[in-house]
């Protein structure tokens, strides 16, 4: 292994952000006017939408795309659901909401309860050694994506007494496995009346000690002027080409990526090296191919 001394650089990276809150705070509001300020092009933004149809109810705004999920709301239903939107093109991806695949109906919670009783004897810690890893390829594929996340998270409701004496609810824990806010580059908490947010986390730094404020169109702009601020990624750049390439190669060959997939692993969290041997496999296979279809060509001609 070789060691590499170099200057600490901060490269355009995707986002990774989230809002937090309990229903009814303006989620999905809000994480459609953060994709419209990421990418001024509604036609680029897809959200994944486990909240009942919600997602349909501000198709005013313009023609961004949904993907509808239903039960069971698997850990690999989201996956399949981002890869599809990743493949269409798509800048910003909205999961609205990650709190189904973790506490929905055939979310994490659920799928350990059933496979601790077929499997492990009702011993839900033990089954959580083939569920962990699930919901492990479910972050993988929101911190691996080629796209803007936007996630969106349910809290419980608990309630405090104000300074008037007033009772206020609001949130006091986000109903997904601990720890998911790690993944995140920023995570927004909504207030349930107010709907004005504060960053819990904040690697921008854009938005720390600020007052409380709305979400605009224009906080996704400058998140995004935040994003391009850094020095180009040339390998993030270059192995995009590299995963277009292998595409192509399939498509030519008669095949579809999710075959090349089941054959390779996600392309999305391959190095660039990693992908440039699968190009070179895909690329020796398109040769064979080639040749194959030459010599039965040339076959037909002869007995012409």
């Amino acid at each position: 292994m070789t060691i590499e001394i170099r200057k600490a650089q901060r490269k355009q990276s995707k986002l990774r952000i989230g809002l937090s809150s309990p229903s009814g705070s303006g989620k999905t509001y809000g994480s459609l006017l953060l994709a419209k300020g990421l990418t001024d092009d509604w036609t680029k933004v897809g959200m994944i939408d486990s909240e009942n149809g919600r997602g349909d109810i501000y198709s005013d705004f313009g023609e961004y795309s949904i993907i509808t999920l239903k039960p069971p709301f698997t850990p690999e239903s989201y996956i399949e659901a981002i890869k599809a939107f990743e493949s269409a093109g798509m800048e910003v991806i909205i999961i609205d909401s990650t709190t189904h695949e973790w506490e929905g109906e055939g979310g994490c919670l659920q799928l350990n309860e059933k496979l601790a009783v077929a499997k492990y004897k009702g011993n839900t810690w033990s089954a959580w050694s083939e569920t962990t890893p699930r919901h492990q390829r479910f972050l993988d594929a929101i911190t691996s994506s080629s796209a803007h996340i936007i996630t969106t998270v349910r809290n419980k409701i608990g309630t405090v007494m104000t300074e008037d004496k007033r009772v206020k609810k609001v949130g006091i824990k986000e109903v997904q496995r601990e720890g998911f806010e790690y993944e995140l580059t920023l995570n927004f908490n909504i207030d349930r009346d107010s709907h004005a947010v504060i960053a819990s986390k904040d690697n921008t730094r854009l938005f720390e000690g600020i007052d409380p404020f709305i979400i605009t169109e224009e906080t996704g702009k400058k998140l995004k002027d935040w994003v391009m601020s850094g020095a180009e990624d040339t390998d993030a750049k270059e192995k995009e080409e590299v995963k277009a390439s292998i595409k192509s190669v399939v498509m030519l060959v008669g095949k579809d990526l999710p075959w090349l997939e089941k054959q390779t692993g996600s392309l999305n969290i391959k190095t660039l090296a990693e992908l440039k041997t699968i190009q070179k496999q895909m690329d020796a296979l398109l040769e064979k191919v080639n040749a194959k279809n030459k010599e039965e060509a040339d076959n037909i001609t002869k007995k012409q």
